[in-house]
């Protein structure tokens, strides 16, 4: 598979606009378009303002912005050691195929590394088998002892005032 025409770097502040755009094909995939409420304003905030609450790779393929990974740390008290976890991991469907989600996540595996990260960790939805399948190949395993929960928008809330 040739690669030469891709190129991976870290996201900057330039990188706003397409980094919503990406976001929202990532959820017009995922079929939750209706769940995005994120501007770029907010993600100016998060991921360049004086807390950066996450970061972001972005992978070109021929200078055409081809997808991204945006990832941040964890902490896991059994190993004393940070993790990274992979929030999104999106190639655009028409640029598929050429090892480019490949690359972002042999990426962030040497990021792992180099940071002494005990993890890296993501989650996929059931119903992604080709993103399974896709993960699996490099050997990763479902935590199938394991359910995520969350707490959002008014539980969220709730449970924030007692």
């Amino acid at each position: 598979m040739d690669t030469t025409a891709l190129r991976l770097r870290p996201a900057v502040e330039a990188d706003v606009p397409v980094l919503l755009e990406l976001i929202r094909g990532l959820a017009a995939y995922e079929r939750l378009e209706h769940e995005v409420v994120a501007t770029a304003a907010a993600l100016q905030r998060t991921l360049f303002g004086a807390t950066r609450y996450a970061e972001a790779m972005i992978a070109e393929w021929d200078d055409v912005p081809a997808g991204f990974a945006l990832y941040f740390h964890n902490y896991s008290t059994f190993l004393a050691k940070p993790g990274i976890y992979l929030e999104d991991l999106f190639v655009r469907p028409d640029l598929r195929g050429r090892g480019i989600g490949r690359r972002l996540l042999v990426e962030l595996a040497r990021l792992a590394v180099a940071r002494d990260c005990g993890r890296l960790e993501w989650s996929v939805l059931h119903w992604n088998e080709p993103a399974r399948r896709f993960y699996e190949s490099f050997g990763a395993q479902p935590l199938a002892d394991w359910i995520s929960h969350r707490v959002s928008g008014e539980t969220l809330q709730r449970l924030a005032a007692g």
